[in-house]
């Protein structure tokens, strides 16, 4: 699979900055069986009717028995589902698979205490959508202590009438970047690397074969995309989920002339931040997943974030994919992303509310307050190389709206788009996505933003 980075050259409002990060979809779609319940039901009774979730085909945590039902109500200690036939059955909620249990987690997070989706904002949405004729999109306006406001419009999957919700899971695509180098950043704190810790350094008794030309490169110019990488690996050959043992088998493409020297050039790349994680894999003896999740995802509560495509495969419980072209792409669920392998680069999604508690702590940081890490870790995270404007996972611009500077990301899987705008100065952030790919969804995003930052709302404080 091919994968390209591109300035769009405009964004919110006007000017250079914006970076698309566009990659074409791996398409890959499992089915699941279907059985009955048998000894995983608890017990069955006639409850109260709930607003009820979409359908979902639920697994036991043995695998062998599932069971197609919609979801009625959930507390710590069990579920209860309703059939198609209208029975309903409360199940223990230990005895869910682990990915019912997350589903239930994602639920619980996006129904927290918080703010409720504002219907100002979901009639803009409703508007930029039918104009753009983009299927869904959501958006929010953030500051310092969390979500101000969001809202959410359109359908989860064109053709239907099931309707995007406040609830909703998002693909954030590149924009992943950033919770890479704020986990480099954690490392950094910790004395397990340093910012210009060089390749030859860090793989010196590892066996591994690195050109004479790329042993000086850093970890700052990985995150740059200044180390002279190429943009992305041939993916067809690295699939599968053993994520460290494909991760470390992409350090053969560091064998490789650099196409430029390093810290010479910028030049967008995804299998830089591949091998950033393996450098964190390496020092921690765990999966870029598994520490992403630890430092970045479980301080911040971001009970949402997860990995991969998003969905039940077969059923529109989430936002579907839809390509450049508005439409739908021919599966959904987990595996329809780029594989797992790329997982540093650009495999994120959460909640819209998730994401805004990330935008949140880089605006409390780069004002230097209490945040996840220390003010120092934020400067350089988003201090461009001299005459740079890309960052550590940040592109660096100013805005007049701004009153300065501004911090912006774009990322898309073809499939999937996702927009951030950052003032520190006025203590604000503004976030969109769409579930759509292509130059149309980048454009529904920015109308978006565009309007959120003339809400009432985004007010400095």
């Amino acid at each position: 699979m091919m994968h390209s980075g591109r300035f769009a050259g405009a964004g919110p409002l006007h000017g250079p900055g914006r970076l698309v990060l566009t990659i074409r979809q791996l398409r890959g779609v499992s089915h699941m069986r279907k059985s009955q319940f048998s000894s995983w039901v608890l017990a069955c009774c006639l409850l109260p009717a709930m607003a009820l979730a979409a359908p979902r085909t639920w697994r036991d945590n043995s695998g062998k028995f599932t069971l197609e039902a919609e979801l009625v109500e959930a507390d710590d200690e069990q579920v209860v589902l309703k059939t198609a036939q209208g029975r309903t059955v409360k199940v223990p909620r230990a005895r869910l698979s682990e990915a019912d249990r997350r589903h239930l987690e994602t639920l619980d997070a996006s129904t927290s205490d918080g703010p409720q989706a504002d219907a100002e904002i979901n009639a803009m949405l409703a508007q930029v959508c039918q104009q753009t004729k983009v299927p869904a999109l959501t958006a929010a306006i953030v500051n310092s202590d969390g979500l101000v406001a969001f809202g959410v419009a359109g359908v989860r999957k064109r053709g239907t009438r099931s309707p995007a919700t406040q609830r909703d899971l998002w693909h954030l695509g590149s924009d992943t970047k950033a919770m890479t180098a704020a986990l480099v950043a954690s490392l950094v704190e910790q004395g397990q690397l340093g910012w210009d810790t060089t390749l030859g350094e860090i793989f010196a008794d590892d066996g591994i074969d690195i050109h004479p030309d790329l042993q000086g490169a850093t970890v700052a110019q990985l995150l740059s995309h200044r180390a002279g990488l190429p943009a992305n690996l041939e993916l067809k050959e690295y699939l599968g989920d053993d994520v460290v043992a494909l991760r470390r088998r992409a350090l053969s493409e560091l064998a490789k002339a650099p196409q430029s020297p390093p810290g010479e050039t910028f030049s967008y790349s995804n299998l830089g931040y591949i091998i950033v994680g393996a450098i964190i894999e390496k020092r921690t003896g765990k999966s870029w997943e598994e520490n992403i999740q630890k430092v970045v995802f479980a301080p911040l509560e971001m009970r949402s974030a997860g990995f991969g495509g998003l969905g039940t495969v077969g059923k529109v419980d989430q936002p579907w994919p839809h390509a450049d072209d508005g439409k739908p792409v021919a599966g959904n669920g987990p595996k329809v992303d780029n594989p797992p392998v790329m997982g540093p680069a650009g495999r994120v999604h959460c909640s819209i509310q998730d994401w805004s508690r990330f935008i949140a702590d880089v605006l409390r940081g780069v004002a230097g307050g209490e945040a996840l890490l220390q003010p120092a870790s934020y400067q350089r995270l988003t201090t461009p190389a001299g005459g740079a404007d890309y960052a550590l996972g940040w592109i660096v611009t100013e805005r007049g709206w701004a009153g300065g500077q501004v911090l912006q990301h774009s990322g898309s899987n073809t499939m999937n788009y996702a927009t951030v705008w950052i003032a520190p100065k006025r203590d604000l952030a503004f976030l969109a996505c769409c579930n759509q790919g292509g130059d149309v969804a980048a454009a529904a995003c920015d109308a978006a933003v565009t309007a959120l930052i003339s809400h009432p709302l985004a007010k400095e404080r």
